[in-house]
């Protein structure tokens, strides 16, 4: 459950790390509400996880899960370059993801 939990806080990242771009330093309303809300879910799902899982695999997995569809959603939605090198590098990122639940 704890793994589940934690894909979800990730993914949580990704929406609160994007609602913040588009919130405009806080100036947008609905933007800043998202923030907030996808703030403290992820945060309470990492917190829920680090019951189970070591603190530095659980916090890496958030992050890189948080951070590739971050800059994929940059990429394909918010006019980010796209670039063969970029993709690449968001595929490392995956990558070690999954190598960290597999030794887990």
């Amino acid at each position: 459950m704890s793994w589940i939990v934690l894909v979800i806080s990730g993914i949580l990242e990704a929406v609160w790390a994007t609602a913040l771009g588009k919130s405009e330093g806080f100036t947008r309303l609905w933007p800043s509400v998202i923030f907030v809300g996808a703030l403290v879910l992820s945060m309470a799902g990492l917190a829920y996880s680090m019951r189970d899982i070591p603190v530095g695999t659980s916090y890496a997995v958030w992050v890189g899960i948080g951070a590739a569809l971050t800059v994929g959603y940059a990429m394909f939605f918010g006019g980010e370059g796209v670039s063969v090198v970029k993709l690449l590098l968001v595929l490392g990122i995956v990558s070690c993801v999954v190598g960290l639940k597999v030794l887990h």
